[in-house]
């Protein structure tokens, strides 16, 4: 490469002649021409640099040289604010100028990957009178949010899921109705909407299920539990090292560890520049040797585990049980270079040991690389969970408190679809569960898959309606609707302000099985609602106030916060876990940080 004339003049030289004619001034300026020198010499070679300097700097500026180049080279996506010059620094030492520059920490760029979703419009019922959607039991939103919450910023709004939030929670529906021999009981409940405004007069419609058959209770009869043949797919490549990674992710193992009976089997298949099996699969009973093969895991490498995922499906095979719990559990910072860098291929083997029965969930851990939109559409497409471990707390909810709803399913390819009745609701629309939204068509196609109900689990969809002749978001239109003939007109169903159909599977396939029920249009104030359905408002407030939706009008965290307390005030048994004290707490951190901006 060409040089500045400049630059051929030795670094001490330049130093000493400019302290010489500087006066006062000349540390200040020496360091800022040794800066400029250091940034001309960084962006040459070391032999370049060595031909320059004298006998008694080249040496040390190459190294630092080196440093420096192999830095910026492994981290192209980096874009600091000013580089780092520690050969600047020592040159300038060199010279006998006392005061070196301050070291300047250079920060990555944060790569977390969301997936960006609209909020569902509002819709008006003579055009669009069905909602379709898949059920959704992930909780990864949730624990991201805290997470963080906790750290003392405000999450981006695609990390915002607001119905992964308001299902992070249990939830008792006591006056849930067990419809024929659904594995679940349903609760429906229409309230008035808290966050209307005062011209307004919206309601909410609550549609929940609730897991009631469940083979196995942990906390009743761990042995009638299904066997299960678990496959933790683990990232053990450089990136999870820190505290919050790969440590917290080998707790979270020994805390399912000791779920484990001598029927199920555990194995360990990890990826980071190779791919190997960290423990074959192994009786849950013999618990010193899997904890031994966890505590032999480490961080090192890159993150490219040739055919890793297809290893851990080899695995999952060998110990396949029948009628039993078959899952693969990938445990990572969000870094899928499993051995299959096309995400159609990587989904598509999802999908095609799905149906042979090997579920797949995702775990992630800490942030800076997150990819959550990957995690959670291999979840999705795995028949598993997605779940975010942010604490030790969160990995006992996750693989302690809640082992029956994250691995034994009692119904799969759950569905869910209200038809509104136009005569009495003109618009409509879906709280959440944006990228859970199927056609009409896909509620009767067997083929269409969606989501997974675990045992003891309990799920909520919200819709916020507009009564016929209150004031919506659409002016009255002038002429007869297009789709006005579709109105019912019937007095039979003038009551009725919808129709709920579910649509599920059992956990072994074949057809799906259809219950139904009529939605009546009766409802009451917020303060008279369930303690479950309060509770869930508060959530559901609380999650599209973090997405900024213009929907919620002057609907405030501090407004999340006193509706979850008096949920919990009216009744704490329904907060045993502390789960809900906790979201009070996010509450009034949300607060204080939107207060402090």
């Amino acid at each position: 490469m060409s040089f500045d004339p400049l630059s051929k003049i030795s670094a001490s030289t330049m130093l000493k002649n400019e302290s010489k004619h500087l006066g006062k001034n000349a540390t200040r300026n020496v360091l800022l021409i040794t800066a400029i020198t250091s940034l001309g010499l960084t962006a040459c070679s070391p032999s370049q640099m060595s031909k320059t300097l004298p006998a008694e700097t080249s040496s040390t500026v190459n190294q630092d040289a080196a440093v420096v180049s192999e830095s910026i080279m492994a981290s192209p996506s980096v874009k600091p604010s000013v580089i780092s010059q520690q050969m600047m620094i020592r040159s300038a030492a060199q010279t006998g100028i006392v005061r070196p520059l301050p070291s300047i920490i250079v920060t990555p760029e944060a790569k977390d990957n969301y997936q960006k979703n609209a909020a569902n419009p509002v819709h008006r019922t003579t055009d669009m009178a069905v909602s379709t959607l898949s059920i959704d039991t992930d909780t990864g939103s949730y624990a991201n949010v805290r997470r963080y919450l906790n750290e003392g910023q405000l999450p981006p709004v695609d990390a915002v899921r607001v119905e992964e939030l308001i299902n992070y929670f249990n939830y008792q529906f006591d006056d849930g109705k067990r419809l024929g021999s659904a594995p679940f009981v349903v609760s429906t409940e229409v309230v008035d909407s808290p966050w209307d405004r005062a011209d307004q007069d919206n309601k909410i419609v609550k549609v929940g299920i609730k897991a009631v058959d469940s083979s196995w209770s942990q906390k009743t009869d761990k042995q009638s539990m299904p066997p299960a043949n678990l496959v933790f797919l683990v990232d053990v490549s450089g990136s999870m090292s820190s505290r919050d990674k790969l440590p917290l992710a080998q707790s979270s193992l020994k805390l399912l560890t000791e779920q484990m009976r001598a029927q199920d089997s555990i194995s360990i298949v990890t990826y980071s520049g190779s791919t190997s099996v960290a423990l074959p699969a192994t009786s849950g009973d013999q618990k010193a040797k899997i904890l031994a093969a966890i505590d032999g895991l480490n961080a090192s490498g890159s993150t490219n585990g040739e055919d890793a995922l297809k290893l851990a499906y080899r695995q999952a095979e060998q110990g396949l049980k029948k009628n039993g719990i078959n899952r693969i559990m990938i445990l990572t910072d969000g870094d899928f270079n499993v051995g299959i860098s096309d995400v159609d291929e990587m989904l598509d083997l999802v999908k095609a040991n799905r149906d042979r029965g090997i579920s797949l969930s995702t775990v992630g851990f800490g942030r800076g690389n997150l990819n959550d939109h990957m995690m959670e559409q291999m979840a999705d497409n795995g028949n598993g969970n997605y779940s975010y471990i942010d604490s030790l707390t969160e990995a006992k909810k996750v693989f302690g408190d809640e082992l029956a709803a994250t691995f034994n399913t009692v119904a799969k390819d759950v569905k869910v679809q209200v038809e509104f009745n136009p005569d009495v609701v003109s618009e409509w629309r879906l709280i959440g569960y944006e990228n859970r939204v199927l056609a009409e068509e896909d509620f009767n196609n067997d083929k269409i898959d969606a989501g997974e109900l675990g045992a003891g689990k309990a799920v909520i969809a919200l819709f916020e309606v507009t009564p016929k002749g209150q004031k919506g978001l659409y002016s009255d239109r002038r002429y007869a609707d297009s789709n006005a003939s579709t109105s019912s007109n019937n007095k039979q169903n003038s009551n009725e302000l919808g129709y709920l159909k579910i649509r599920y599977k059992a956990p072994t396939g074949g057809s799906s099985k259809l219950i139904s029920q009529p939605i009546n249009k009766a409802s009451h104030a917020l303060n008279k609602a369930s303690i479950d359905t309060q509770f869930a408002m508060a959530v559901a407030g609380f999650g599209q106030r973090l997405t900024q939706s213009d929907y919620i009008n002057d609907w405030q965290y501090s407004d999340s916060t006193k509706l979850a307390k008096s949920s919990i005030a009216d009744r704490p048994s329904s907060d045993t876990d502390g789960t809900r004290r906790n979201f009070v707490t996010l509450t009034e951190l949300a607060s204080a940080l939107k207060n402090s901006q």
